[in-house]
């Protein structure tokens, strides 16, 4: 069976205030050609569809048209499950009726967790569409009050698809969430770590034939070969700046081995990071006229007039200047207070803001009640 594993579209993203709906057409547009030209038995898409609970309607409709040209007209089967950033309510809609057209994409932890089960010449391969769940869906769907992490939370399911479910034969694991080893970017938003930590042990999956994820960026193995993240499908912040785009294609023979294959995706505009002086730039010297996303560090040190208005007729997508002597060392403490605060869970952010204000910790009774308050309303945020 040949599977093409994909993953974070985040239609409707916006990075520096741009819209890029019209680069995510373009790039699905090739992805559709690759679609065309691999002729896979089914595509995985491993979550975050949309970059928000709420998409504008243009990123509604392009993923319609995606989806509808793949189902309707090249007739492959598409797996799908909802990411961090996807309403499961919103994304659920209509589900029912799509499983008709072989459009399964599952949104929340249901039923007998049954997987998604495609015939090939050897026989049945058996998808398991997992979608980001918190530890508190799976805690009150499995009613296992010992569930407090996502670690935990992912036990749990994988301990129920292995009871249920003959693991000899080909099983594919879909799912959405933050193996511990694989390698972030700053355009992913930390999943949320009310009651632990967000990391889950990769030697949960050994059972499985493949393990299909989604939430990381840069395409990449975690422990294994066939447990992978596919990667997003363009670059969202100038930390991907050095990542290679692309499609998973997976063969899988009779007895569940996989041969990876890799398919470059190149975007209508790059996105990138250039260190040079503002007299090079401007005469174009090692650097030619674009229209990339650019991020512009300028080593120079002297007096600059209107850099900006002057480098943008040459370079019209620079979504970010900067002057490299002055944000090196200056910034150096202000940086890594940033990274320290990009490690701490919600709760922990606000009883780091409460002793600032009060210059006491935040008493016990207080961090029970903030933690079910961010829970809320992280509920609410994701359309539940």
């Amino acid at each position: 069976m040949k599977i093409l594993h994909t993953a974070d579209w985040h239609l409707g993203k916006i990075v520096n205030s741009v819209h890029m709906t019209e680069d995510q057409s373009y790039i699905l547009d090739q992805f559709i050609t690759i679609v065309k030209n691999e002729k896979p038995d089914v595509i995985i898409i491993a979550g975050d569809l949309y970059d928000r609970s709420i998409p504008p309607k243009e990123a509604v409709e392009l993923l319609n048209r995606v989806l509808t040209t793949i189902i309707t007209d090249i007739n492959i089967p598409i797996v799908a499950i909802s990411g961090n950033h996807d309403s499961p309510d919103r994304l659920e809609f209509g589900s029912q009726l799509f499983k008709s057209q072989q459009l399964y994409i599952e949104t929340k932890l249901k039923g007998n967790l049954d997987p998604v089960t495609i015939q090939d010449q050897f026989g049945p391969v058996h998808f398991h569409l997992i979608p980001y769940i918190e530890p508190a869906d799976a805690r009150a769907f499995f009613q296992d009050e010992t569930i407090q992490s996502h670690q935990t939370a992912m036990q749990a399911v994988v301990n129920h698809i292995e009871q249920n479910n003959d693991m000899t034969a080909r099983h594919v694991f879909v799912g959405h969430a933050f193996l511990a080893g694989g390698m972030e970017s700053e355009s992913e938003e930390r999943l949320s770590m009310i009651g632990g930590s967000p990391y889950i042990d990769t030697n949960l999956f050994k059972k499985f034939t493949y393990v299909a994820l989604g939430h990381l960026h840069q395409p990449q193995r975690v422990t294994s070969d066939t447990i992978r993240y596919s990667g997003s499908i363009l670059k969202y912040s100038f930390s991907e700046a050095n990542h290679k785009k692309s499609v998973t294609v997976i063969d899988v023979d009779d007895e569940g081995n996989c041969d990876l294959a890799f398919v470059p995706l190149v975007p209508k505009r790059d996105l990138r990071v250039i260190e040079s002086y503002f007299d090079d730039l401007i005469s174009g010297k090692g650097h030619a006229a674009t229209e990339d996303y650019l991020h512009i560090s300028l080593l120079d040190d002297g007096q600059l007039v209107d850099p900006m208005g002057k480098l943008r007729k040459r370079y019209p997508n620079i979504l970010r200047l900067e002057r490299k002597v002055l944000t090196s060392k200056m910034q150096l403490n202000d940086l890594n207070r940033i990274k320290e605060k990009q490690e701490m869970t919600h709760t922990q952010l606000f009883e780091a803001f409460y002793q600032e204000m009060k210059g006491e910790s935040i008493p016990e009774e207080r961090q029970s009640q903030m933690a079910k308050i961010v829970q809320t309303l992280v509920e609410q945020e994701r359309g539940k």
